[in-house]
Protein backbone atom coordinates (compact mmCIF):
# COMPACT_ATOMS: atom_id res chain seq x y z
CA UNK A 1 0.00 0.00 0.00
CA UNK A 2 1.51 3.42 -1.25
CA UNK A 3 -0.10 6.75 0.07
CA UNK A 4 0.50 10.01 -1.95
CA UNK A 5 0.22 13.35 -1.03
CA UNK A 6 0.92 16.49 -3.51
CA UNK A 7 2.12 19.78 -2.93
CA UNK A 8 3.54 22.90 -4.47
CA UNK A 9 0.22 23.93 -6.82
CA UNK A 10 -0.94 27.41 -7.13
CA UNK A 11 -1.58 30.23 -9.44
CA UNK A 12 1.30 31.52 -11.66
CA UNK A 13 1.72 33.34 -14.44
CA UNK A 14 2.17 32.41 -17.86
CA UNK A 15 6.18 31.83 -18.21
CA UNK A 16 6.57 31.48 -14.64
CA UNK A 17 7.94 27.85 -12.84
CA UNK A 18 6.34 25.80 -10.55
CA UNK A 19 7.45 22.88 -8.72
CA UNK A 20 5.08 19.95 -7.83
CA UNK A 21 6.04 17.47 -5.01
CA UNK A 22 4.65 14.03 -4.03
CA UNK A 23 5.59 12.77 -0.62
CA UNK A 24 4.93 8.80 -0.55
CA UNK A 25 4.39 6.96 2.17
CA UNK A 26 5.48 3.15 2.97
CA UNK A 27 8.94 1.13 2.68
CA UNK A 28 8.52 0.40 -1.18
CA UNK A 29 8.37 3.49 -2.28
CA UNK A 30 11.58 3.07 -4.22
CA UNK A 31 9.75 -0.36 -6.34
CA UNK A 32 7.70 2.22 -7.87
CA UNK A 33 7.96 3.76 -11.20
CA UNK A 34 5.95 7.21 -10.33
CA UNK A 35 3.67 9.23 -12.69
CA UNK A 36 2.58 12.85 -12.83
CA UNK A 37 -1.00 13.45 -14.67
CA UNK A 38 -3.21 16.14 -15.27
CA UNK A 39 -6.78 16.97 -15.58
CA UNK A 40 -8.24 20.12 -16.63
CA UNK A 41 -11.93 21.27 -16.49
CA UNK A 42 -14.10 19.13 -18.80
CA UNK A 43 -10.98 17.07 -19.97
CA UNK A 44 -9.72 13.67 -19.61
CA UNK A 45 -6.91 12.97 -17.34
CA UNK A 46 -3.46 12.96 -19.14
CA UNK A 47 -0.29 11.56 -19.01
CA UNK A 48 2.36 14.32 -18.05
CA UNK A 49 5.50 12.40 -17.03
CA UNK A 50 6.92 8.94 -15.37
CA UNK A 51 10.53 7.92 -13.84
CA UNK A 52 11.75 4.76 -13.28
CA UNK A 53 12.21 3.44 -9.90
CA UNK A 54 16.00 4.16 -10.15
CA UNK A 55 15.27 7.68 -11.85
CA UNK A 56 17.44 6.51 -14.91
CA UNK A 57 14.50 5.85 -17.43
CA UNK A 58 11.97 8.78 -17.44
CA UNK A 59 9.53 9.41 -20.06
CA UNK A 60 7.28 13.14 -21.16
CA UNK A 61 4.41 13.70 -22.95
CA UNK A 62 5.29 15.98 -26.25
CA UNK A 63 3.36 18.79 -24.74
CA UNK A 64 5.51 19.22 -21.55
CA UNK A 65 9.36 18.24 -23.20
CA UNK A 66 11.73 20.25 -22.42
CA UNK A 67 9.79 22.49 -20.09
CA UNK A 68 8.89 19.74 -17.67
CA UNK A 69 11.21 17.98 -15.62
CA UNK A 70 10.66 14.93 -12.86
CA UNK A 71 12.61 13.56 -10.53
CA UNK A 72 12.60 11.61 -7.14
CA UNK A 73 14.49 11.12 -4.49
CA UNK A 74 13.91 7.56 -2.58
CA UNK A 75 15.73 8.09 0.09
CA UNK A 76 12.71 10.78 0.86
CA UNK A 77 10.39 8.83 -0.58
CA UNK A 78 9.01 12.11 -2.59
CA UNK A 79 9.06 12.70 -6.60
CA UNK A 80 8.95 16.05 -7.96
CA UNK A 81 7.51 18.03 -11.15
CA UNK A 82 10.13 20.83 -12.40
CA UNK A 83 7.74 22.79 -14.34
CA UNK A 84 8.82 25.87 -16.35
CA UNK A 85 7.90 28.01 -18.96
CA UNK A 86 4.41 27.69 -17.96
CA UNK A 87 1.54 28.62 -20.18
CA UNK A 88 -2.50 28.48 -19.86
CA UNK A 89 -3.00 25.29 -21.09
CA UNK A 90 -1.15 23.56 -18.66
CA UNK A 91 -3.86 24.57 -15.97
CA UNK A 92 -5.35 21.49 -14.32
CA UNK A 93 -5.36 19.31 -11.07
CA UNK A 94 -2.00 17.65 -10.64
CA UNK A 95 -2.20 14.11 -9.99
CA UNK A 96 1.20 11.56 -9.04
CA UNK A 97 0.34 8.21 -9.10
CA UNK A 98 2.51 4.87 -8.54
CA UNK A 99 2.70 1.71 -10.69
CA UNK A 100 5.09 -1.18 -11.28
CA UNK A 101 5.97 0.33 -15.37
CA UNK A 102 6.61 3.70 -16.59
CA UNK A 103 3.80 4.37 -18.88
CA UNK A 104 1.63 6.39 -20.05
CA UNK A 105 -1.73 4.48 -19.50
CA UNK A 106 -3.33 5.74 -16.29
CA UNK A 107 -5.41 2.74 -15.63
CA UNK A 108 -1.36 0.88 -15.39
CA UNK A 109 -1.18 3.00 -12.02
CA UNK A 110 -2.60 1.37 -8.79
CA UNK A 111 -1.80 4.24 -6.09
CA UNK A 112 -3.03 7.99 -6.49
CA UNK A 113 -2.59 11.48 -4.43
CA UNK A 114 -5.60 13.89 -3.84
CA UNK A 115 -3.80 16.63 -6.65
CA UNK A 116 -2.89 19.72 -6.58
CA UNK A 117 -4.43 22.92 -8.16
CA UNK A 118 -1.94 24.59 -11.06
CA UNK A 119 -3.67 27.67 -12.95
CA UNK A 120 -1.39 29.31 -15.56
CA UNK A 121 -2.89 32.66 -16.31
CA UNK A 122 -2.12 34.88 -19.54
Amino acid sequence: QVQLVESGGGLVQAGGSLRLSCAASGRTFSSYAMGWFRQAPGKEREFVAAIGWSGSSTLYADSVKGRFTISRDNAKNTVSLQMNSLKPEDTAVYYCAAGRLVVTISTTYAYWGQGTQVTVSS
